[in-house]
């Protein structure tokens, strides 16, 4: 059988194993945080044990010494995980491309006070503020005047001002009360899911807003218009990244491309097409 990596052991680890094991792939985990890489004592760990890797380790550092020590191709590579994680840079190549995509400023610190006075005057409040290499919502917030947008641009100041930050930038965006929100899994340039995000009506009286999942929100499956299903995999081709999680903002008049994410958790099989499973081992075993 095939051997599948996989730097994981949340659910998509668990979800994974009983339908590619199925198809001939043998699925295992592999530590890669929160334990010793004893480099001095030679040989690769478990380097003869894997054949592919599915997703670059989401620590980059301890994900560069298993890459090394296991020299094994991965479905999605550090520079897809990259690409993807910065939130900016994959705006930047699609709007590049001819993408639609919401208005965006990317800002990176430090900046004069002029300089964010000028950035959230460019548009009509509330403003969405986002860490630029973020995900599941994490520090994500909406602004409605200019003096709660500066101190939140202060403590993102204070958060960069430590030297080891390796992304010092964030990124400031329209805000579309109205859109829908689309999770699209895109699998080998196809899509082969959606889901639409909805926040629950006891949520939405209390303010809440954002539709991560993992914020509350319920993601319900959808079949997607032949439009919108095109944009979805047009972007992961532009990009370059076979394993994509593709969310889009769909309103009366517009569809924007939001973000991109190259390590999408699998959800439960009733949210994919029919053949997920099989697009999923045939993208594993071209890639090895």
């Amino acid at each position: 059988m095939l051997r599948l990596a996989v730097a994981t052991a949340a659910e998509t680890y668990d979800r994974m194993q009983a339908p590619l094991a199925d198809r001939g792939i043998d699925v295992d985990h592999i530590e890669v945080s929160e334990r010793q890489f004893p480099l001095s004592d030679g040989g690769r760990f478990g380097a003869d044990e894997f054949d592919v890797g599915f997703v670059y380790p989401p620590r980059l550092s301890e994900g560069g010494v298993v890459d090394a020590l296991l020299e094994i191709p991965w479905v999605n590579d550090r520079e897809r995980i990259l690409l993807s994680r910065h939130k900016g840079e994959a705006l930047a190549r699609l709007l590049t491309a001819d993408f639609p995509v919401p208005e965006t400023v990317v800002v990176s610190n430090p900046v004069e006070e002029s300089t964010l006075v000028n950035v959230f005057e460019r548009f009509e409040t509330p403003v969405v503020v986002k860490p630029n290499a973020t995900t599941r919502g994490t520090g994500v917030a909406k602004v409605t005047d200019l003096d709660s947008f500066l101190g939140i641009c202060d403590y993102l100041d204070l958060v960069h001002d430590y030297r080891a930050t390796g992304d010092r930038s964030f990124i400031v965006q329209e805000y579309l009360p109205d859109a829908r929100d689309y999770r699209v899994m895109v699998v080998d340039g196809k899509v082969v899911g959606a889901v639409e995000r909805r926040l629950p009506e006891d949520a939405l009286t209390a303010g809440q807003w954002k539709h991560n999942v993992h914020r509350g929100a319920e993601a319900n499956p959808v079949t997607l218009d032949g439009t919108v299903q095109k944009l979805a995999e047009k972007t992961a081709a532009t990009l370059d990244i076979p394993w994509l999680g593709v969310d889009l903002l769909v309103t009366e008049d517009r569809v924007v491309v939001n973000e991109v994410n190259a390590r999408p958790t699998i959800d439960s099989a009733t949210k994919y097409e029919e053949g997920f499973w099989d697009d999923v081992a045939t993208l594993i075993r071209s890639t090895a």
